[in-house]
């Protein structure tokens, strides 16, 4: 795995839906306040950005840096809504992120195709190994 400074200071990464931040913030704002999306996260630091708009449904996966330390944002959506208002970091340790590449499905959707976990791995230097079975 990358060091945490050899992580923070890579070009930032978006994928599917998300080509910059400006994707990323407003996504997850209303939309009476996607204007102000970015001044609303200043603080904050997209290092990874995935979404998945398939079969009118998302999911979605940020990974971002403030003051000093990693969070991360999950979201998802059924055909009717987006991803408003479920902005709700969590602090994530590397060694989690790990454990969930190596011995997990993150990263695998086989469904909104929010399929990241590829890109993720090579992101954070960690060994790229599929393990959710496919059944089609």
């Amino acid at each position: 795995m990358k060091t945490f400074e050899e992580i923070i200071n890579q070009q930032p990464i978006f994928l599917h839906d998300w080509s910059n931040m400006e994707e990323v913030f407003g996504s997850f704002e209303s939309w009476e306040t996607q204007d102000h999306a970015l001044s609303n996260h200043k603080e904050e630091a997209v290092l990874f950005a995935s979404y998945g708009n398939d079969n009118y449904s998302g999911a979605a996966w940020v990974l971002f840096l403030k003051d000093g330390k990693l969070y991360e944002v999950n979201g998802s959506h059924c055909s009717c809504y987006g991803l408003e208002d479920q902005w709700s970091p969590e602090e994530v340790m590397l060694e989690e992120l790990e454990h969930r590449l190596v011995n997990g499905e993150f990263g695998e959707d086989d469904y909104s195709d929010n399929n990241f976990k590829k890109e993720v791995c090579e992101f954070l230097g960690v060994e790229f190994k599929k393990n959710k079975e496919e059944y089609y």
